[in-house]
């Protein structure tokens, strides 16, 4: 298992980092999906640009304050974290996220996917919010 743990600051209110991440009905901003499929309020899919499908589960929903997954596909399995802040002059996001490759052949390039897909997300978030 790999992970990953970032902490990124925006300038804007904790209000809205904390609806841009979690709304799922409105996620054109992500440069990395085709579309999310929302199944139930704990359930959801996300479908890459290739249409590789990625099953997700909240296993922790605590507005303005945590919001936690477990995800997996044929290839991955694992856990990502967000802790929501107020600071001073804005919001503090602290993301974990810990994958596991399902094939022995994957695990050495975990780390650097890993790393990759959170800089993507976190940049993706950082123009969306216009930081």
């Amino acid at each position: 298992m790999a992970t990953s743990r970032v902490t990124i600051h925006f300038s804007c209110p904790v209000e809205q980092v904390w609806q841009t991440v979690t709304d799922l009905m409105n996620t054109a901003w992500r440069s990395d999906l085709k579309r999310v499929e929302v199944l139930d309020e704990t359930h959801f899919v996300e479908y890459t640009k290739s249409g590789y499908a990625t099953n997700f589960t909240v296993t922790a929903c605590e507005s303005l304050r945590r919001w936690a997954f477990t995800m997996e596909n044929g290839n991955m399995s694992g856990f990502w974290e967000g802790i929501f802040e107020t600071a001073e002059d804005g919001t503090r996001l602290h993301c974990t996220e810990t994958v596991g490759a399902k094939h022995w052949w994957m695990r050495p390039f975990v780390p650097g996917y890993l790393k990759r897909q959170q800089r993507l997300y976190l940049d993706d978030l950082r123009k969306e919010l216009q930081e």
